[in-house]
């Protein structure tokens, strides 16, 4: 069964959510003139988010981390975003030299033998080079919904990050009934790993499918405690002795690939 007949619901609110969201896009585009970008997943949150800005022909860029360890499905999905909306997204991989040494050094899969390993990978893979996407942007968009986890619970709709950059999360009070209705509303193109049970996607080896009744994010990083379960991309001020990521926004940034 697909991940629209399980879950696009219209829910009481709707309309509003969506005019809402569209709203704060329109005012960031407006008040960040080629300095914003909406740093996209490829999940189905960042999708419909993805759409609002093409649809309305916002001028917000979107980019994308390729970490190299990605599904083939995940991957496939940055064509196909291109192709559907006749636009081009910014697409930041982590440093080759660096992930050689990496891997030598720890092995091809080294998340599962500590959380250290886990957090330097995930450092590496997504941190470093979301650094670069991040130079000389003022603000940046986010797919982050209160409902995927308590860690969440309290995500607001505008905040800054640890550089004083914008920080926005238009779908913050959405349902993950609303972001399937309106991925169905609009056909929105959705990563199909999302029909297999798996609601939160990131890389392959940290991935799984959940079952019924199971947290949205407890098919990430399933062998941690929930507390680690961040890879330091919405962490801010957090110590590894907290369970937190330590962000890598505040490391020089290193020129783009």
């Amino acid at each position: 069964m697909s991940a629209i007949a399980l879950y696009a619901r219209a829910t009481p609110g709707f309309d509003e959510r969506v005019a809402n969201a569209l709203a704060l896009l329109q005012s960031a585009a407006t008040e960040h003139p080629g300095r914003i970008v909406q740093a996209t997943s490829l999940g189905a949150e960042d999708m419909v988010i993805t759409d609002l800005i093409a649809r309305h022909k916002l001028h917000i860029a979107i980019g994308t981390l390729e970490t190299g360890k990605l599904h083939p499905e995940t991957v496939a999905l940055i064509g196909r975003i291109e192709q559907r909306y006749r636009l081009k997204l910014e697409v930041y991989q982590p440093k080759h030299q660096a992930v050689v040494h990496f891997v030598k050094q720890n092995g091809e899969e080294p998340m599962y033998k500590s959380l250290e390993l886990r957090k330097a990978c995930c450092g590496l893979r997504k941190l470093e080079p979301l650094s670069r996407m991040l130079a000389d942007r003022s603000a940046w968009v986010t797919g982050l919904r209160r409902e995927q986890s308590d860690a969440r619970g309290e995500v607001p709709f505008q905040d800054h990050d640890d550089q004083g950059r914008v920080k926005l999360n238009p779908l913050a009070d959405w349902s993950w009934n609303d972001v399937w209705h309106y991925i169905q509303s609009h056909d929105v193109p959705y990563n199909p790993l999302h029909d297999q049970f798996m609601p939160s996607i990131g890389c392959a080896p940290c991935t799984r499918a959940i079952a019924v009744g199971e947290d949205f994010r407890s098919g990430r990083w399933w062998w941690e405690q929930e507390s680690a379960k961040e890879c330091g991309l919405h962490v801010s001020g957090a110590s590894e002795e907290q369970g937190g990521a330590v962000s890598l926004l505040q490391r020089p940034v290193e020129n783009r690939v």
